[in-house]
């Protein structure tokens, strides 16, 4: 069993950043590829990045791709999401996934 908590959401300014945190509890959270996803107000959830269980190697929605980056420390069970240049887009819940696990999901809201 693996439980997901979000954090680092909030209110910013279009052009401002966030870092978005992700802890897992459970022994095998090494072993898993993470994902962040999203879901803004009348819209169906999507991907947005992902990353390998080594870290090596990530993947990214194209909108996002030169403005937010994905990373984990594995001796913290902790996945990230620094977010960058935010647009009034990327206001939506972010949700950390990992195996079948998924967080229970912190607001983002970028104000124009």
């Amino acid at each position: 069993q693996v439980q997901l908590v979000e954090s680092g959401g909030g209110l910013v300014q279009a052009g401002g950043s966030l870092r978005l945190s992700c802890a897992a509890s459970g022994r095998t959270f090494s072993t898993y590829d993470m994902a962040w996803h999203r879901q803004a107000p009348g819209k169906e959830r999507e991907f947005v990045a992902r990353i390998s269980w080594s870290g090596r190697t990530t993947y990214y929605k194209d909108s996002v791709k030169d403005r937010f980056t994905i990373s984990r420390d594995n001796a913290k069970n902790t996945v990230y999401l620094q977010m960058n240049s935010l647009k009034p887009e990327d206001t939506a819940i972010y949700y950390c996934t990992g195996g079948n696990y998924w967080g229970q999901g912190t607001q983002v809201t970028v104000s124009s």
